[in-house]
């Protein structure tokens, strides 16, 4: 049943309005509900402050009891919420004024303009019969039940919190793991605990959002097709709406929150430097299928003019060795050094080379520095796991092609140069252009540290707004389906390639 309609059947006596929120960088419409004054005699709340201590000590109970902790998604960050209160419930004893209440439900109710879905917040739990039933009558409800519904919305309202957030899925902020609280990072249940202070609670909610401009633009034309034109006659295809959702699940792994960074983008096969002013776009090459690039969160903290390539293992051995093996002077005629594991440089003739092919993991290679080194000019080097690289290339005639999946993983920009040269200005080392310049004249190996690493972020995103129309790129590494099957629990997934 689609949120309007829900919400229809569920609180037919309130008055369906349109409330406009600013979450973040973003202009948010959520369908609300204004309640109008209604009769005193229809509606009646008379404070019980003995019923109250009442769902406090069922609160703590249910809290310590194991069934009751497997109920909820985030626990532990559920009993830190209440902790912090003295158990006291948060939402079923808001009688004289249930604003934040009802619109903790219209939330948890418009979670498909989020690209979530219901199924994820205790749909079935937590109806509007009873809800009404504890607000309006509360001496037929329950200490038990009171306390159940509380805890209930809480870890609701909590899941929600993490998912706009960190996102659902997401491989480096588990549930588990946020579950336990993330020292001196973002933590829902602390973040809903401000939320029930501040004027404005359903913008305090969605402000934990991600801020950034591509997250804003994709939920807010999520907003229009699940929020806006549905019950229009618009005809919005669900593979549509699936791609936008596990891409804007991407941008929230992906964590920026910088106003300055570059964005590798792996399916567009475009980089973008973004600065407060101005963003500057670059063409890439990034991994083929086989050899695909990996996404991630760093920072660039220097380059190298004109570097020696460590050769990675799998490249030597699957794709290099086979070569020399062909032809013995492979390795000298491309500026290739073999050397064992101790060092010591290993002469690569015919004989040599057929006892590197039987133990090949004993030896390394290396190609020196100079115009036809496979890293180029320059490398940007940043930490990570997988020894990956954003560097320059002498095969310039690859970002001729519109689809660029031809690396081995790391990733190569056009016009490496001028890249370098926006990077120093931006870290007020604009007297050092002119040294990287000479250097790479000279074919000279020289690293140039900045003084304010440059974060980048290498995201893999098939679709995306422009000038307020969505854009689909290839789905080159096939990704698409699998983030889908996890994020809908589908076995049959409807996104397109």
């Amino acid at each position: 049943m689609k949120t309007a309609e829900r919400l229809k059947s569920n609180l037919s006596r309130w008055k369906n309005t349109c409330v406009f929120f600013a979450a973040g960088m973003s202009l948010v419409y959520l369908c609300s509900y204004s309640m109008p004054n209604p009769p005193v005699s229809e509606i009646k709340f008379v404070p019980n402050y003995q019923a109250d201590s009442a769902v406090s000590a069922e609160i703590r109970a249910q809290l310590t009891d194991v069934k009751g902790q497997a109920a909820l998604y985030f626990p532990k960050s559920v009993a830190r919420f209440y902790g912090q209160s003295g158990f006291r419930p948060a939402w079923v004893n808001k009688l004289e004024n249930p604003k934040q209440t009802w619109e903790a439900m219209l939330m948890l109710d418009c979670v498909l303009q989020f690209g979530l879905s219901h199924d994820d917040y205790h749909p079935k739990e937590l109806s509007y019969d009873l809800l009404h039933n504890i607000l309006e009558k509360p001496g037929q409800v329950s200490a038990a039940d009171k306390a159940k519904y509380d805890i209930l919305l809480t870890d609701a309202l909590v899941t929600f919190m993490n998912h706009l957030h960190y996102g659902k899925l997401n491989p480096d902020f588990p549930a588990a793991k946020t579950d336990q609280g993330i020292p001196a990072g973002f933590n829902a249940d602390e973040a809903l605990a401000r939320a029930i202070n501040q004027n404005d609670f359903m913008k305090a909610i969605l402000d934990v959002q991600p801020k950034a401009k591509a997250y804003a633009e994709l939920q807010y034309h999520m907003h229009l097709l699940e929020g806006v034109y549905q019950g229009d006659c618009y005809d919005i295809p669900e593979a549509t709406v699936r791609k936008m959702a596990i891409n804007m699940e991407r941008l929230r792994w992906a964590a920026i929150t910088d106003s300055s960074y570059i964005q590798v983008n792996i399916p567009s096969f475009n980089l973008e430097y973004h600065l407060p002013d101005t963003t500057y776009e670059f063409k890439t090459v990034v991994g083929k299928p086989a050899w695909p690039t990996p996404t991630l969160n760093s920072a660039i903290t220097y380059f190298t003019t004109t570097p020696e390539w460590k050769v990675p293992q799998k490249i030597f051995i699957k794709e290099l060795l086979p070569k020399a093996l062909e032809n013995s002077a492979f390795f000298e005629n491309n500026q290739y050094t073999l050397y064992d594991n101790q060092g010591n440089y290993i002469e690569a003739n015919a004989n040599a080379l057929a006892m590197v092919k039987q133990n090949p993991g004993n030896y390394k290679l290396r190609q020196s520095s100079g115009c036809d080194n496979s890293l180029g000019l320059i490398v940007f080097r940043f930490p990570n796991i997988f020894d990956i690289y954003l560097h320059d290339t002498p095969e310039q005639n690859l970002f001729k092609a519109d689809e660029r999946d031809f690396s081995h993983g790391c990733i190569r920009v056009e016009q490496a140069e001028k890249l370098a040269d926006l990077i120093l200005r931006q870290d007020s080392a604009n007297n050092l252009i002119g040294t990287v310049h000479k250097a790479i004249k000279g074919y000279k190996t020289k690293n140039f540290m900045l003084k304010t690493p440059v974060p980048i972020k290498v995201t893999y995103l098939t679709c995306e707004m422009q000038k307020g129309n969505l854009v689909t790129y290839k789905d080159i590494y096939d990704l698409d389906k699998r983030l889908e099957m996890a994020l809908y629990n589908v076995t049959n997934p409807i996104v397109l390639n």
